[in-house]
């Protein structure tokens, strides 16, 4: 089965990840958003042949948190997915946690040898988050594309 990428115009195939676990992270801060961006995963997961009880679901305070739970669980998966969402304010608060998810998640992805999808949006309001739900599946798809490598 293949999807069409939303913003680039570009077909994705999906891979067979009928034998392998998968954990989705996500945060409870921006749920409107992040809740969008699960569903968006799990479709992808499914077009995969992944089951549900293959898929455990695990929800973190916010954007911070995400790196602590995937590294936590990732001695027991085939991949991770981390999703999220971060809206710019009007104080540096946002570049910090941006900051700290992404390099955090890296850090779990090279030190516990694990593929993370990168599903954490950081935008810069409500209304650009809302047109990227897409982008749980395209880091769901590219984390299992990881593990099967």
């Amino acid at each position: 089965m293949q999807t069409k990428n939303k913003q680039k115009n570009i077909t994705a195939t999906y891979l067979d990840g009928s034998k392998l676990k998968a954990c989705v992270v996500l945060t409870r801060w921006n749920s409107e958003i992040t809740d969008g961006l699960l569903v968006s995963a799990l479709l992808a997961l499914k077009k995969c042949k992944l089951s549900d009880k293959n898929i455990k679901i695990v929800h973190v305070s916010g954007a911070v948190e995400l790196p602590f739970a995937l590294h936590k669980m990732a001695k027991k998966y085939d991949f991770m997915v981390a999703l999220g969402c971060v809206i710019r304010g009007d104080t540096p608060h946002f570049d910090y946690v941006c900051k700290m998810a992404q390099e955090g998640i890296l850090k779990v992805m090279l030190e516990d040898n694990i593929p993370v999808g990168f599903g954490v949006l950081s935008v810069n309001n409500l209304k650009q988050a809302k047109v990227r739900l897409h982008v749980g599946g395209e880091a769901a798809l590219a984390a299992l594309g990881l593990a099967l490598l």
